[in-house]
């Protein structure tokens, strides 16, 4: 397998330096916002982002789903966006071509290059690499932590090669979080126990307020929507499909299945007068992109079948 280098599909002008061994684009100090600083900080802790790297994301059924969505990733060009410390490659495994770890946090970057991705420090709003170049474009469990989430969307689409996939997973549906009333009481309270409790993400004061700070639309009346995936991919040519899931489900999620989601999420919707089983009620949305071939693709297909079934008659 042919090895490919990063320095091959950066922007012509991208300006880029390397840091103890992470590629490093400039970002403008006002494009780092307290959320995205927040990030930065949390998941790139030593012990923080080792423990989300350990625990988050590792489950069989997120295994499975995502094996389903995106087929193997062997001799093919990956970018995950929002990568952290590599959850989603620790996972899912293979042997890319290349595969580019895209994040705010240069601790994470340091984790997710030990496990085999080719680091890049960048704003995900306004990234340094060219159009066209991935078959595969990952984005999980990350466009709730951003600022812009269209602006997000919009870039790793934009990066995407004819017949290449975008896969998003594991951000949380704004109507599933619409909590009110009673619902809305509960969830905010719910901080306070996990602080108690010392429970992942909330062990000290100071990691629950960087946990907190870093999920940006990860808020009562605020997530991703149908909408937002559909507005933005459709007009960069994709045919998008979305399946509502709880993260509870593997290749379920395909046929329909939402599973059933925790407790806690389950009560609060009560309590605010939604209905779990309905698909608006899903925590996540997970969408499956494809970037449509060219027309130029398309008839050479349409040529090899056409000399395939003449070679039969």
């Amino acid at each position: 397998m042919e090895s490919k280098t990063i320095r091959e599909v950066l922007l012509e002008d991208a300006c880029i330096k390397v840091v103890d061994g992470i590629n490093v684009a400039p970002i403008p100090p006002l494009n780092i916002t307290f959320g995205l600083g927040a990030n930065a900080e949390y998941f790139g802790h030593k012990k923080w982002g080792k423990q989300y790297l350990d625990a988050v994301h590792r489950d069989q059924e997120f295994i499975d789903r995502w094996n389903e969505a995106t087929g193997p990733w062997d001799n093919k060009i990956v970018v995950d966006i929002g990568c952290g410390p590599g959850n989603v490659f620790a996972s899912l495994g293979g042997k890319p071509k290349l595969l580019i770890g895209v994040d705010i946090s240069f601790g994470a970057l340091k984790m997710a290059k030990n496990l085999g991705y080719t680091p890049l420090l960048a704003d995900a709003q306004d990234l340094p690499l060219r159009s066209g170049f991935a078959d595969i474009v990952v984005i999980n469990a990350t466009l709730h932590h951003v600022d812009d989430m269209k602006a997000v969307l919009s870039e790793a689409a934009r990066l995407v090669k004819p017949g290449g996939i975008l896969v998003t997973d594991q951000d949380t549906q704004l109507s599933a979080m619409n909590f009110k009333g009673l619902g809305y009481q509960m969830w905010i309270i719910r901080y306070l126990i996990y602080r108690f409790t010392k429970r992942g993400g909330h062990a000290s004061a100071y990691e629950q307020r960087c946990a907190i700070a870093g999920e940006v639309h990860q808020v009562c009346g605020d997530g991703v929507t149908n909408d937002l995936y559909h507005s933005v991919l459709e007009q960069q040519d994709f045919d998008v499909k979305i399946y509502p899931h709880n993260n509870t489900l593997g290749t379920e999620v395909f046929k329909g299945n939402m599973g059933r989601a925790n407790f806690k999420y389950r009560l609060a919707q009560r309590l605010s007068g939604m209905n779990p089983s309905d698909s608006s009620s899903a925590l996540s949305l997970m969408c499956v992109a494809h970037k449509k071939p060219t027309k130029k693709k398309i008839t050479k297909r349409f040529e090899a079948t056409q000399a395939k079934s003449l070679s039969i008659i």
